[in-house]
């Protein structure tokens, strides 16, 4: 975090408890309290992936923003993108409070919210008046008392696939029971082929095909990995998110905090999530478009994750330790990069280390 008022603001944001600090930042992003830091544009930065085109390549991820309140007033800080949810077809509270934990230490946060959204039409009702075109994914979830949570993410394309940019199906969050053995190789080829059918049923009848993405965890085994990769490339897949929050406590300084149930973010998912970035970018082969999630920081941890094998990146918990400044430094340090390395398009240097990080795990 830069300058003297954002210190402040940190501090007394750090004296609330972590929710009402997050409602609060969202109060302040609809009063337009939060300056905007929106980056020059720089078209070496502009990625084109799945048929959709980014004004560069980094995003905010989903789980700040649930209930698509704020999506066009965060891609006024410098985003590329934007990704609300995880929603859900029916209103569900989440988990009981407290749920949410700064490890600021580590800079990191352990979360345990359940999916609290208000819903398919809520979020429907505020993306249905957003600006046409914004870059806005949907990223959609199942209810936990649901019957059948395959039916839950086909009701998520068939509600949005008129205002998303693009769709993440969150098979991945550890936070509601059961929802990660979806995971598995069956019940993923179930999912995928019911959701994909979804979603050309739509583009049929409005003319305009949604991506699909799939975010995965950051702890699979070798095997899951495998399995993954294949039938991402057996039901064509538009498209992978790497990686949802860890249940692994490794390596942390706040041992008190590390207790709490639930995903870990923030910096020590870095090198844990981008291993498996790597190790799915070397299954997947060149063309799978991915997205790299956990730990980005700074230009310089975005720039890890695309050498990994990532064509896009997004954050958030590092977010709550930066400020909403982050966005706007993150994108002109990937401009600068480019100025100091020759590159045509920030793309060039994408896999230059993956070998790196697949063999590190």
């Amino acid at each position: 975090m830069t300058g003297p008022f954002q210190s402040l603001a940190r501090r007394g944001l750090f004296l609330l408890d972590p929710e009402a600090a997050h409602g609060l930042s969202i109060k302040a992003l609809k009063t337009g309290l939060v300056p905007v830091c929106a980056a020059p544009s720089d078209p070496r930065l502009v990625q084109t992936i799945a048929g959709l085109s980014f004004a560069n390549p980094l995003g905010m991820a989903a789980g700040y923003d649930k209930n698509a309140e704020v999506p066009e007033a965060l891609l006024k800080l410098g985003f590329g993108f934007t990704e609300i949810g995880t929603v859900t077809p029916k209103p569900q509270a989440g988990n009981d409070r407290p749920r949410i934990f700064r490890l600021v230490e580590d800079e990191a946060v352990i979360n345990r919210l359940g999916f609290n959204n208000e819903g398919h039409q809520a979020a429907l009702a505020r993306l249905s008046i957003c600006a046409r075109g914004a870059m806005i994914g949907v990223n959609i979830g199942a209810n936990k008392d649901s019957p059948d949570r395959i039916a839950d993410y086909v009701a998520g394309i068939r509600s949005f696939s008129g205002v998303a940019r693009y769709f993440t199906v969150n098979i991945s969050s550890p936070n509601t029971p059961g929802l990660r053995d979806l995971q598995a190789r069956e019940s993923l080829a179930a999912l995928l082929s019911a959701v994909l059918s979804a979603r050309d049923d739509e583009a049929r009848k409005a003319g305009t095909r949604v991506p699909v993405f799939l975010k995965i965890a950051p702890d699979l085994t070798e095997e899951g990995m495998d399995d993954i990769a294949a039938e991402a490339l057996s039901h064509a897949l538009d498209g992978l998110i790497v990686s949802n929050t860890t249940l692994s406590r490794d390596n942390l300084t706040d041992q008190q905090q590390a207790k709490e149930s639930g995903g870990l973010s923030g910096k020590p998912l870095f090198e844990k999530s981008t291993i498996v970035l790597a190790k799915m970018r070397r299954r997947l082969g060149p063309d799978m478009p991915l997205i790299g999630v956990g730990g980005v920081s700074s230009a310089e941890t975005a720039t890890e994750k695309i050498r990994a094998g990532a064509d896009l990146v997004q954050l958030y918990s590092c977010m709550v330790y930066e400020g909403p400044s982050l966005a706007g430094r993150i994108v002109r340090g990937l401009s600068q990069l480019c100025d100091r390395e020759g590159l045509g398009s920030i793309s060039d240097i994408r896999n230059s280390r993956m070998d790196y990080w697949a063999d590190k795990g």
